[in-house]
Formats: structure tokens, sequence, C-alpha cells
């Protein structure tokens, strides 16, 4: 059993709380510049910022297991290194690999796709997020994807596209269809039978999560599997029109849409003997649709049919679940959490959010596992998120989660607990400056009632972020400063941040230092803090603590 050395010098507190802010990142460029964090009035957090011990953490790239550190972090990835004080190679740089070595093409998954198709005749579908965004997907490992399954000889491919719009810019998608429409020309000028079928924003959809509206999921399945939808020529015509439509819509909630034939037939549905990958790496979106194409007996939407097909993610989404039982690249092995730790040392811990976040607190953290370490001494709380476009309620469900979290707290059963607060992130994801800044400001009233608790409870109070988003909610130039579309307004940005994010640790007997000069510091660190607070020795391979003792 994992167990954990004590500190010699014993615990720096009996409880500790550790708020994530989602998308909360820092950047010493101002409101101007789209920097909705600066510009919101948040007296409580930015007075922490100013006056408690605060250290600034990388939270993207390499930092979080990403190719490189021109690639942003996101919520999965970010939990996964809060949660495990490591740094594992996450899903973009494993697939990369995979189809680098070869061994995504010479994996038995991938062998069973191709066979299926050429033995039966039948077509090979790709599903997923169209972007370069290289959060839940990148278009490069679906271009690799159709290569091989041409040098394979596959007769017939189509193709169905998630647009973005949310890691990317969020009126980009012909940017990315008509430059990959040419590459499609290449193979059909050799006679091949490739086309995308079917489409639509990403937040209309297929890509739901956490159970929060199957409505998405039934939408989806209607376009890519019956074809039934609005019909169009080309998905750049569906593109256009809605646009013209609805100038304001942005490519993530863009309607779905169909392409058919001159007689107006669907040109990709999903028949028996087909083949499906769902090439998005990235679990939360991608768990849903998953299961709508493998469990027969599905109950949250009404299918008219249930294909008989050969169907593979690009990864395995919930590795306790095991779904989809099918996929071309393993994910991380993420072992020896701070949560199990925690659950063999008999330390009881509290893990709350609302469902938007909620598989991050629990699922994520614990290293992409399901389920409790030790249920009688984890308490996993989930506040129910609205339906709603996020701008429409940049509260959010701040105001529940702040009321479990003071029960909690005032109980001391928990000497740690987690917390996450979505709307930095979700509200930011939107593109709205204003609402995202009215989210921001009732997070910090909300933060101000938190802190009083912790002072009264004698509660270690930490806070981070696990990415950037609201730090910056406008299109930057090269020159670091917002661009303007025609009409001379700043150009949103709907996307993750490259930037840093702030850890301040707020200690009501104010005693407790961080350590100014440690080199390299990083969202893997958060881990060894909490267990120093804790009283105990980070164990072997974890990033060292923020906490310096005298």
């Amino acid at each position: 059993m994992l167990t954990l050395k004590k500190n010699p010098n014993g615990p720096l507190t009996k409880q500790v709380l550790l708020i994530i802010l989602d998308g909360v990142g820092f950047t010493e460029k101002g409101y101007e510049n789209g920097n909705a964090v600066a510009k919101a009035k948040m007296p409580v957090l930015k007075g922490l910022w100013n006056t408690e011990p605060t250290v600034l953490l990388k939270a993207h790239g390499t930092a979080v297991g990403m190719p490189s550190d021109e690639d942003m972090g996101n919520s999965e990835v970010g939990h996964n290194v809060l949660g495990s004080g490591r740094i594992f190679d996450q899903g973009a740089k494993l697939v990369s690999q995979s189809i680098e070595n070869g061994s995504l093409f010479t994996g038995p998954i991938w062998k069973k796709c191709i066979s299926n198709c050429k033995s039966n005749q039948s077509t090979f579908h790709f599903l997923g997020l169209f972007s370069d965004g290289n959060v839940h997907s990148h278009i490069d490992h679906l271009k690799a994807l159709i290569n091989n399954a041409i040098k394979e000889d596959v007769k017939k491919i189509r193709l169905h596209i998630l647009l973005d719009g949310r890691d990317v810019p969020e009126k980009s998608a012909l940017d990315y269809l008509n430059p990959f429409e040419e590459y499609l020309d290449t193979f059909r000028k050799n006679g091949i039978d490739i086309q995308i079928a079917s489409g639509g924003g990403r937040m209309e959809l297929t890509m739901d999560r956490y159970d929060a509206d199957w409505s998405m999921v039934e939408r989806g399945w209607n376009h890519h599997v019956e074809g039934e939808g609005r019909t169009f020529s080309s998905a750049k015509e569906a593109i256009e029109t809605f646009r013209k439509e609805n100038p304001s819509v942005i490519d993530q909630y863009l309607p779905g849409f169909v392409i058919s034939d001159a007689n107006g037939k669907p040109v990709g549905k999903v028949e028996d003997n087909d083949s499906v990958v769902f090439f998005n790496f990235r679990g939360d979106r991608a768990i849903e649709i998953s299961r709508a194409f493998t469990e027969e007996t599905l109950t949250n939407f009404h299918r008219k049919r249930f294909p008989k097909i050969e169907f593979a993610g690009m990864m395995q989404y919930d590795g306790d679940l095991f779904i989809p039982k099918q996929y071309l690249v393993a994910p991380p092995a993420i072992d020896r959490t701070m949560g199990e730790y925690f659950a063999n040392e008999g330390v009881a811990q509290y893990a709350l959010s609302e469902t938007q976040k909620y598989g991050h607190v629990t699922f994520f953290w614990n290293g992409n596992r399901s389920g409790y370490f030790n249920q009688t001494l984890e308490t996993y709380e989930e506040v129910k998120s609205d339906i709603i476009p996020f701008d429409q309620k940049p509260e959010m469900k701040a105001k529940e989660i702040t009321d479990n979290l003071v029960l909690a707290l005032t109980s001391h059963k928990f000497p740690f607990l987690r917390v996450n607060y979505a709307n930095g992130d979700m509200v930011g994801h939107t593109g709205n400056m204003d609402a995202t800044v009215r989210g921001l400001e009732y997070l910090d009233v909300c933060l101000e009632r938190v802190k009083k608790i912790c002072d009264e409870t004698g509660t270690v109070l930490c806070i981070t972020a696990d990415h950037g988003n609201a730090d910056e909610m406008y299109q930057l130039n090269k020159k670091g400063t917002a661009e303007t579309s025609k009409d001379g307004n700043p150009v949103p940005k709907t996307s993750h941040t490259l930037n840093p994010v702030q850890f301040v640790l707020y200690d009501p007997k104010g005693k407790i230092k961080l350590n100014q000069s440690l080199k390299e510091k990083g969202l893997a660190n958060v881990a060894a803090t909490m267990m120093d607070l804790l009283g105990f020795e980070a164990p072997e391979g974890y990033h060292p603590s923020l906490i310096t003792r005298d």
C-alpha cells in the first residue's frame, strides 16, 4: 500500500482548502488588451495577491505534458498535474508520438477498422473536432488517419466535422475548411470517394460532457448517423449560409448541417459494417458520443437504429468504465496520485464543483480514474450546471458551490478540501468580455465568504488556477495588443492562454511562507505543497513543495 513519510516537524495546519479558479491566468497586460481579470473589481482576491505569499506557476506546454510550450494547457491536463504532483505525456503528445513512430497504424484496433471496411466494401467515418487547437484534437492527426486509410486501400471515407471557435479564433472555421478541401481534392482526383458528410458547432451537437445535455449528443447522432438535418451541397455553403443568417454567431454555436448529393440524399449516413473513429484525444467531451455508438441498451436518448459497426476512440476516454472498449492510443498511466496517498493515510477529502468541472476535481484529479480510493474517507459533491450559454448567467453556480463549501469547512471533517469554480473558464469561452468580468466579480463575493470561514476555522486557504482564459479575452497581434475588426471593435478570443497562473497562500495565523527562489515552478508543485501543509513529505518523483520551512 502507498504510504507517505511524516514530516518530523509536523503539520502546519489541520485543514487545507485548495480553490481552483478555472481559467483565471495572469498577465501584466491591461483590460484594454482583453484582461478581464484586470478589469474586474475583485478586492478580496486582488488583496490576497497583493498582501499574501504569492508565486506564479507555469500551467501550459511542457509543464503539463503537452508537446511544446506553444501548446495551451487545459482543465484536464491541469487537474491531472495538480492531483499527481508530476508531469505525464498527455493526449496530444501521445497521439503525435504514435503517429510518428507508426505504432498507431500497426495496432490491432486500427487494423480491425481497416479490414472491416475492405472486407465489407464499406465506409470509414472520421468524426471529431476540426481544428489545430490541440486541446481536444488536431487536424494533423485527422490527416494522418486519412492518409493511412487510403494507403491501406480504403475506397470510401466520410468526415463529420465539429467546428471549434473555442480553442482557436471564434470565426476561423473556413480558415481550416478551405485548405482542407484542397487537400481532399488531391485524393478525389485519384478516384478516392472522400468527402465531408456532416458537421456543426461543438457546443451545439455531439460534444456534451458530464451528462449535462444529452440533447446535444442526440442532435449529433441524427446528423452524423441518420443524415437528418438541414442540408447543403458543401460544408462551406453551410457555414457561409449560417453566418449570413446570423452574423453574430461564432463557430462553436453554428447549427448542425448535413451534406446531400444532387438528389437530396445525405452522402454519409453510418450504416451496418462501417467503421467509425472518433479522433478527439481528450476524454470529457468524447465519452457520451462513444457510448451512443457502442451501448446497445443506451436510454439517454432514442436512436431509430443501432448500426453494427467497428467503433474506436483515438484514446480510451474513461479507463475505469472502459469507454470505449476499442481505442487507437493508450492513455498515460497516472499512478500514485495525491488522492490515493491521502486515502491510504486516513486523510478525509472533500471535492466539489458544478457539473461542468465536476470530473476535473474527481476523475482527472485522481489520474483519469473513476470512483473512490476509499469511499468512507472521500466525499464528492456535484452542483448541477444550468443548460444555458454561460454569458447569460455568468454567476453560474458559484453561490451554491460556496454554500456547500461553507458547510464542509465548518464541519471540520475534512483535512483536505478542493473546489473548482468554473466561471473564469466557461464564461471566458463565450468571448463575452463584460459577462466574464461580471462572473469574476461575483466569484470575489463568494471568496469573501470563504475567507471569513477560513479565518473562523483556522483553515489555510490556497487559491490557484489550472490555466489561463479570462486573462486574455481579445486576440492579440505580434505586438501584444488587441486586434480589431473592421468595425473597430476588439476581436474576441475564446481559447485558453499561454499565461501562468498565480498561487496564493493565506494563513490566518500569518506564519507560513512560500519559497520565492524555487526555480521552474508549475502546477506540479501544488500536490507536494498540500502534503507539506498537512505534515507529510512528498513521495519520490513529486515536484517539491512551494513552502519554505524555517
